[in-house]
């Protein structure tokens, strides 16, 4: 009976230690493989991989998927003639290089909206403030939009 016992519970052992040492990752996340802290590796193809127990080694996961940010700002922006205008905007943005993204916001896809959203803010703020309300409304609309874009892709590649 002893020996049934402790075949049991070593089975039991050898089960959980396996399964501590395996993690699957979905086809719309990356798996960031960090050892002692540091990031060892990313994983960027789905499916099941090993990894070394929990105080060696520990998984987190972020989304690989098109993520959408809106404005949720009412605060209204001054033209070049001092007019007050409110503009609602909205950008699609993907994490392209989780080591990167992780160095500079973190795990949290919050943080990383949140620093994404005052780039924007701050990038229409400063086209808008060149233009007047009719430049915006008719003329040069277009060119706002590509200088606000050109101005936002500086500022995250930069960063």
């Amino acid at each position: 009976m002893n020996k049934i016992g402790f075949l049991i519970s070593s089975l039991l052992v050898a089960l959980a230690l396996a399964s501590s040492m395996l993690f699957v990752v979905d086809q719309r996340q990356f798996g960031v493989l960090f050892q002692l802290g540091q990031i060892k590796q990313v994983v960027t193809e789905p499916g099941l991989n090993f990894k070394l127990p929990p105080p060696f080694q520990n998984v987190s996961y972020i989304d690989k998927r098109l993520l959408t940010l809106e404005s949720n700002d009412t605060e209204p922006t001054l033209t070049a003639e001092k007019q007050r205008v409110v503009i609602d905007w909205y950008v699609r943005w993907r994490i392209s290089d989780p080591q990167a993204y992780i160095r500079n916001v973190g795990l949290n896809e919050a943080a990383g909206a949140l620093q994404l959203n005052r780039v924007v803010r701050n990038s229409f703020q400063q086209e808008v403030n060149k233009r007047t309300l009719k430049e915006l409304l008719n003329t040069q609309r277009e060119q706002l939009m590509a200088d606000v874009k050109r101005e936002v892709l500086e500022a995250v590649r930069g960063a």
